[in-house]
């Protein structure tokens, strides 16, 4: 008991509490203050680059909230000071196409024609599991209802879809489906587990012609819901 109490108040200044609420409110609001200057509306709509500057409010707004040797001023200074570096830096990423890719990154295409992209297999960002969960969270069962699939550099997923009339078979997206089946099973049409290949038949270790793997799922042609 005398340990919890010793964690908790051990060395504590009563009379400076009251400071620490005077001050964590004054911070709260410069830092919304802040964000609302940064012209962003929503955490879905940061870039890496912006939670960097996220970060950076943070740090210089969190010292000052309990530090009695820290006015609040020296926060405020940095606060305004990184606001106008963002500022700076979004107008020459606006002017350089460069300095935006850098900054932001690139759009990466992660579906095309109804099967995986393959250009970004090896990117440190590719996760064939994260884009299962971001195209069902797009109610897409499977990829044959998918002609472009692109992620955005916020993280977002916008799906270019075919026409009900032009779907064709794709790799299941669902548990219930994706998972691995034999040649000899009784399934109309196959799709590689990897990258969404379709097949109508294949033989005993049948390997995907796009991307050498070797486990198969079976196709589905389901409309859209």
């Amino acid at each position: 008991m005398l340990e919890i109490k010793k964690i908790l108040f051990g060395g504590a200044q009563w009379d400076f509490l009251l400071e620490i609420v005077g001050r964590s409110i004054i911070m709260f609001v410069m830092i919304l203050v802040i964000l609302r200057l940064s012209g962003k509306k929503g955490v879905r709509q940061l870039t890496l680059f912006e939670v960097a500057i996220i970060l950076s409010l943070g740090s210089a707004a969190g010292d000052p909230m309990f530090q009695e040797e820290l006015p609040v001023i020296y926060a405020l200074v940095v606060l305004f000071s990184v606001i106008v570096i963002y500022k700076f830096v979004t107008w020459l990423s606006s002017k350089s196409t460069l300095i935006n890719k850098v900054l932001e990154g690139e759009a990466m295409v992660v579906v095309r024609d109804g099967m995986f992209d393959l250009k970004h297999e090896h990117d440190g960002d590719f996760s064939k599991m994260e884009f299962f969960s971001e195209l069902r969270n797009q109610s897409v069962e499977h990829l044959g209802q998918v002609r472009v699939a692109v992620l955005e550099v916020d993280g977002t997923m916008s799906i270019l879809f075919y026409a009900d009339s032009d779907v064709k078979y794709g790799l299941p997206l669902f548990p219930d489906h994706y998972m691995q089946v034999l040649p000899h099973e009784n399934v109309d049409t196959f799709a590689c587990m990897y990258c969404g290949q379709i097949e109508p038949t294949i033989i005993e270790n049948q390997t995907c012609k796009r991307c050498k793997r070797k486990e198969w799922s079976l196709a589905l042609k389901t409309k859209r819901v």
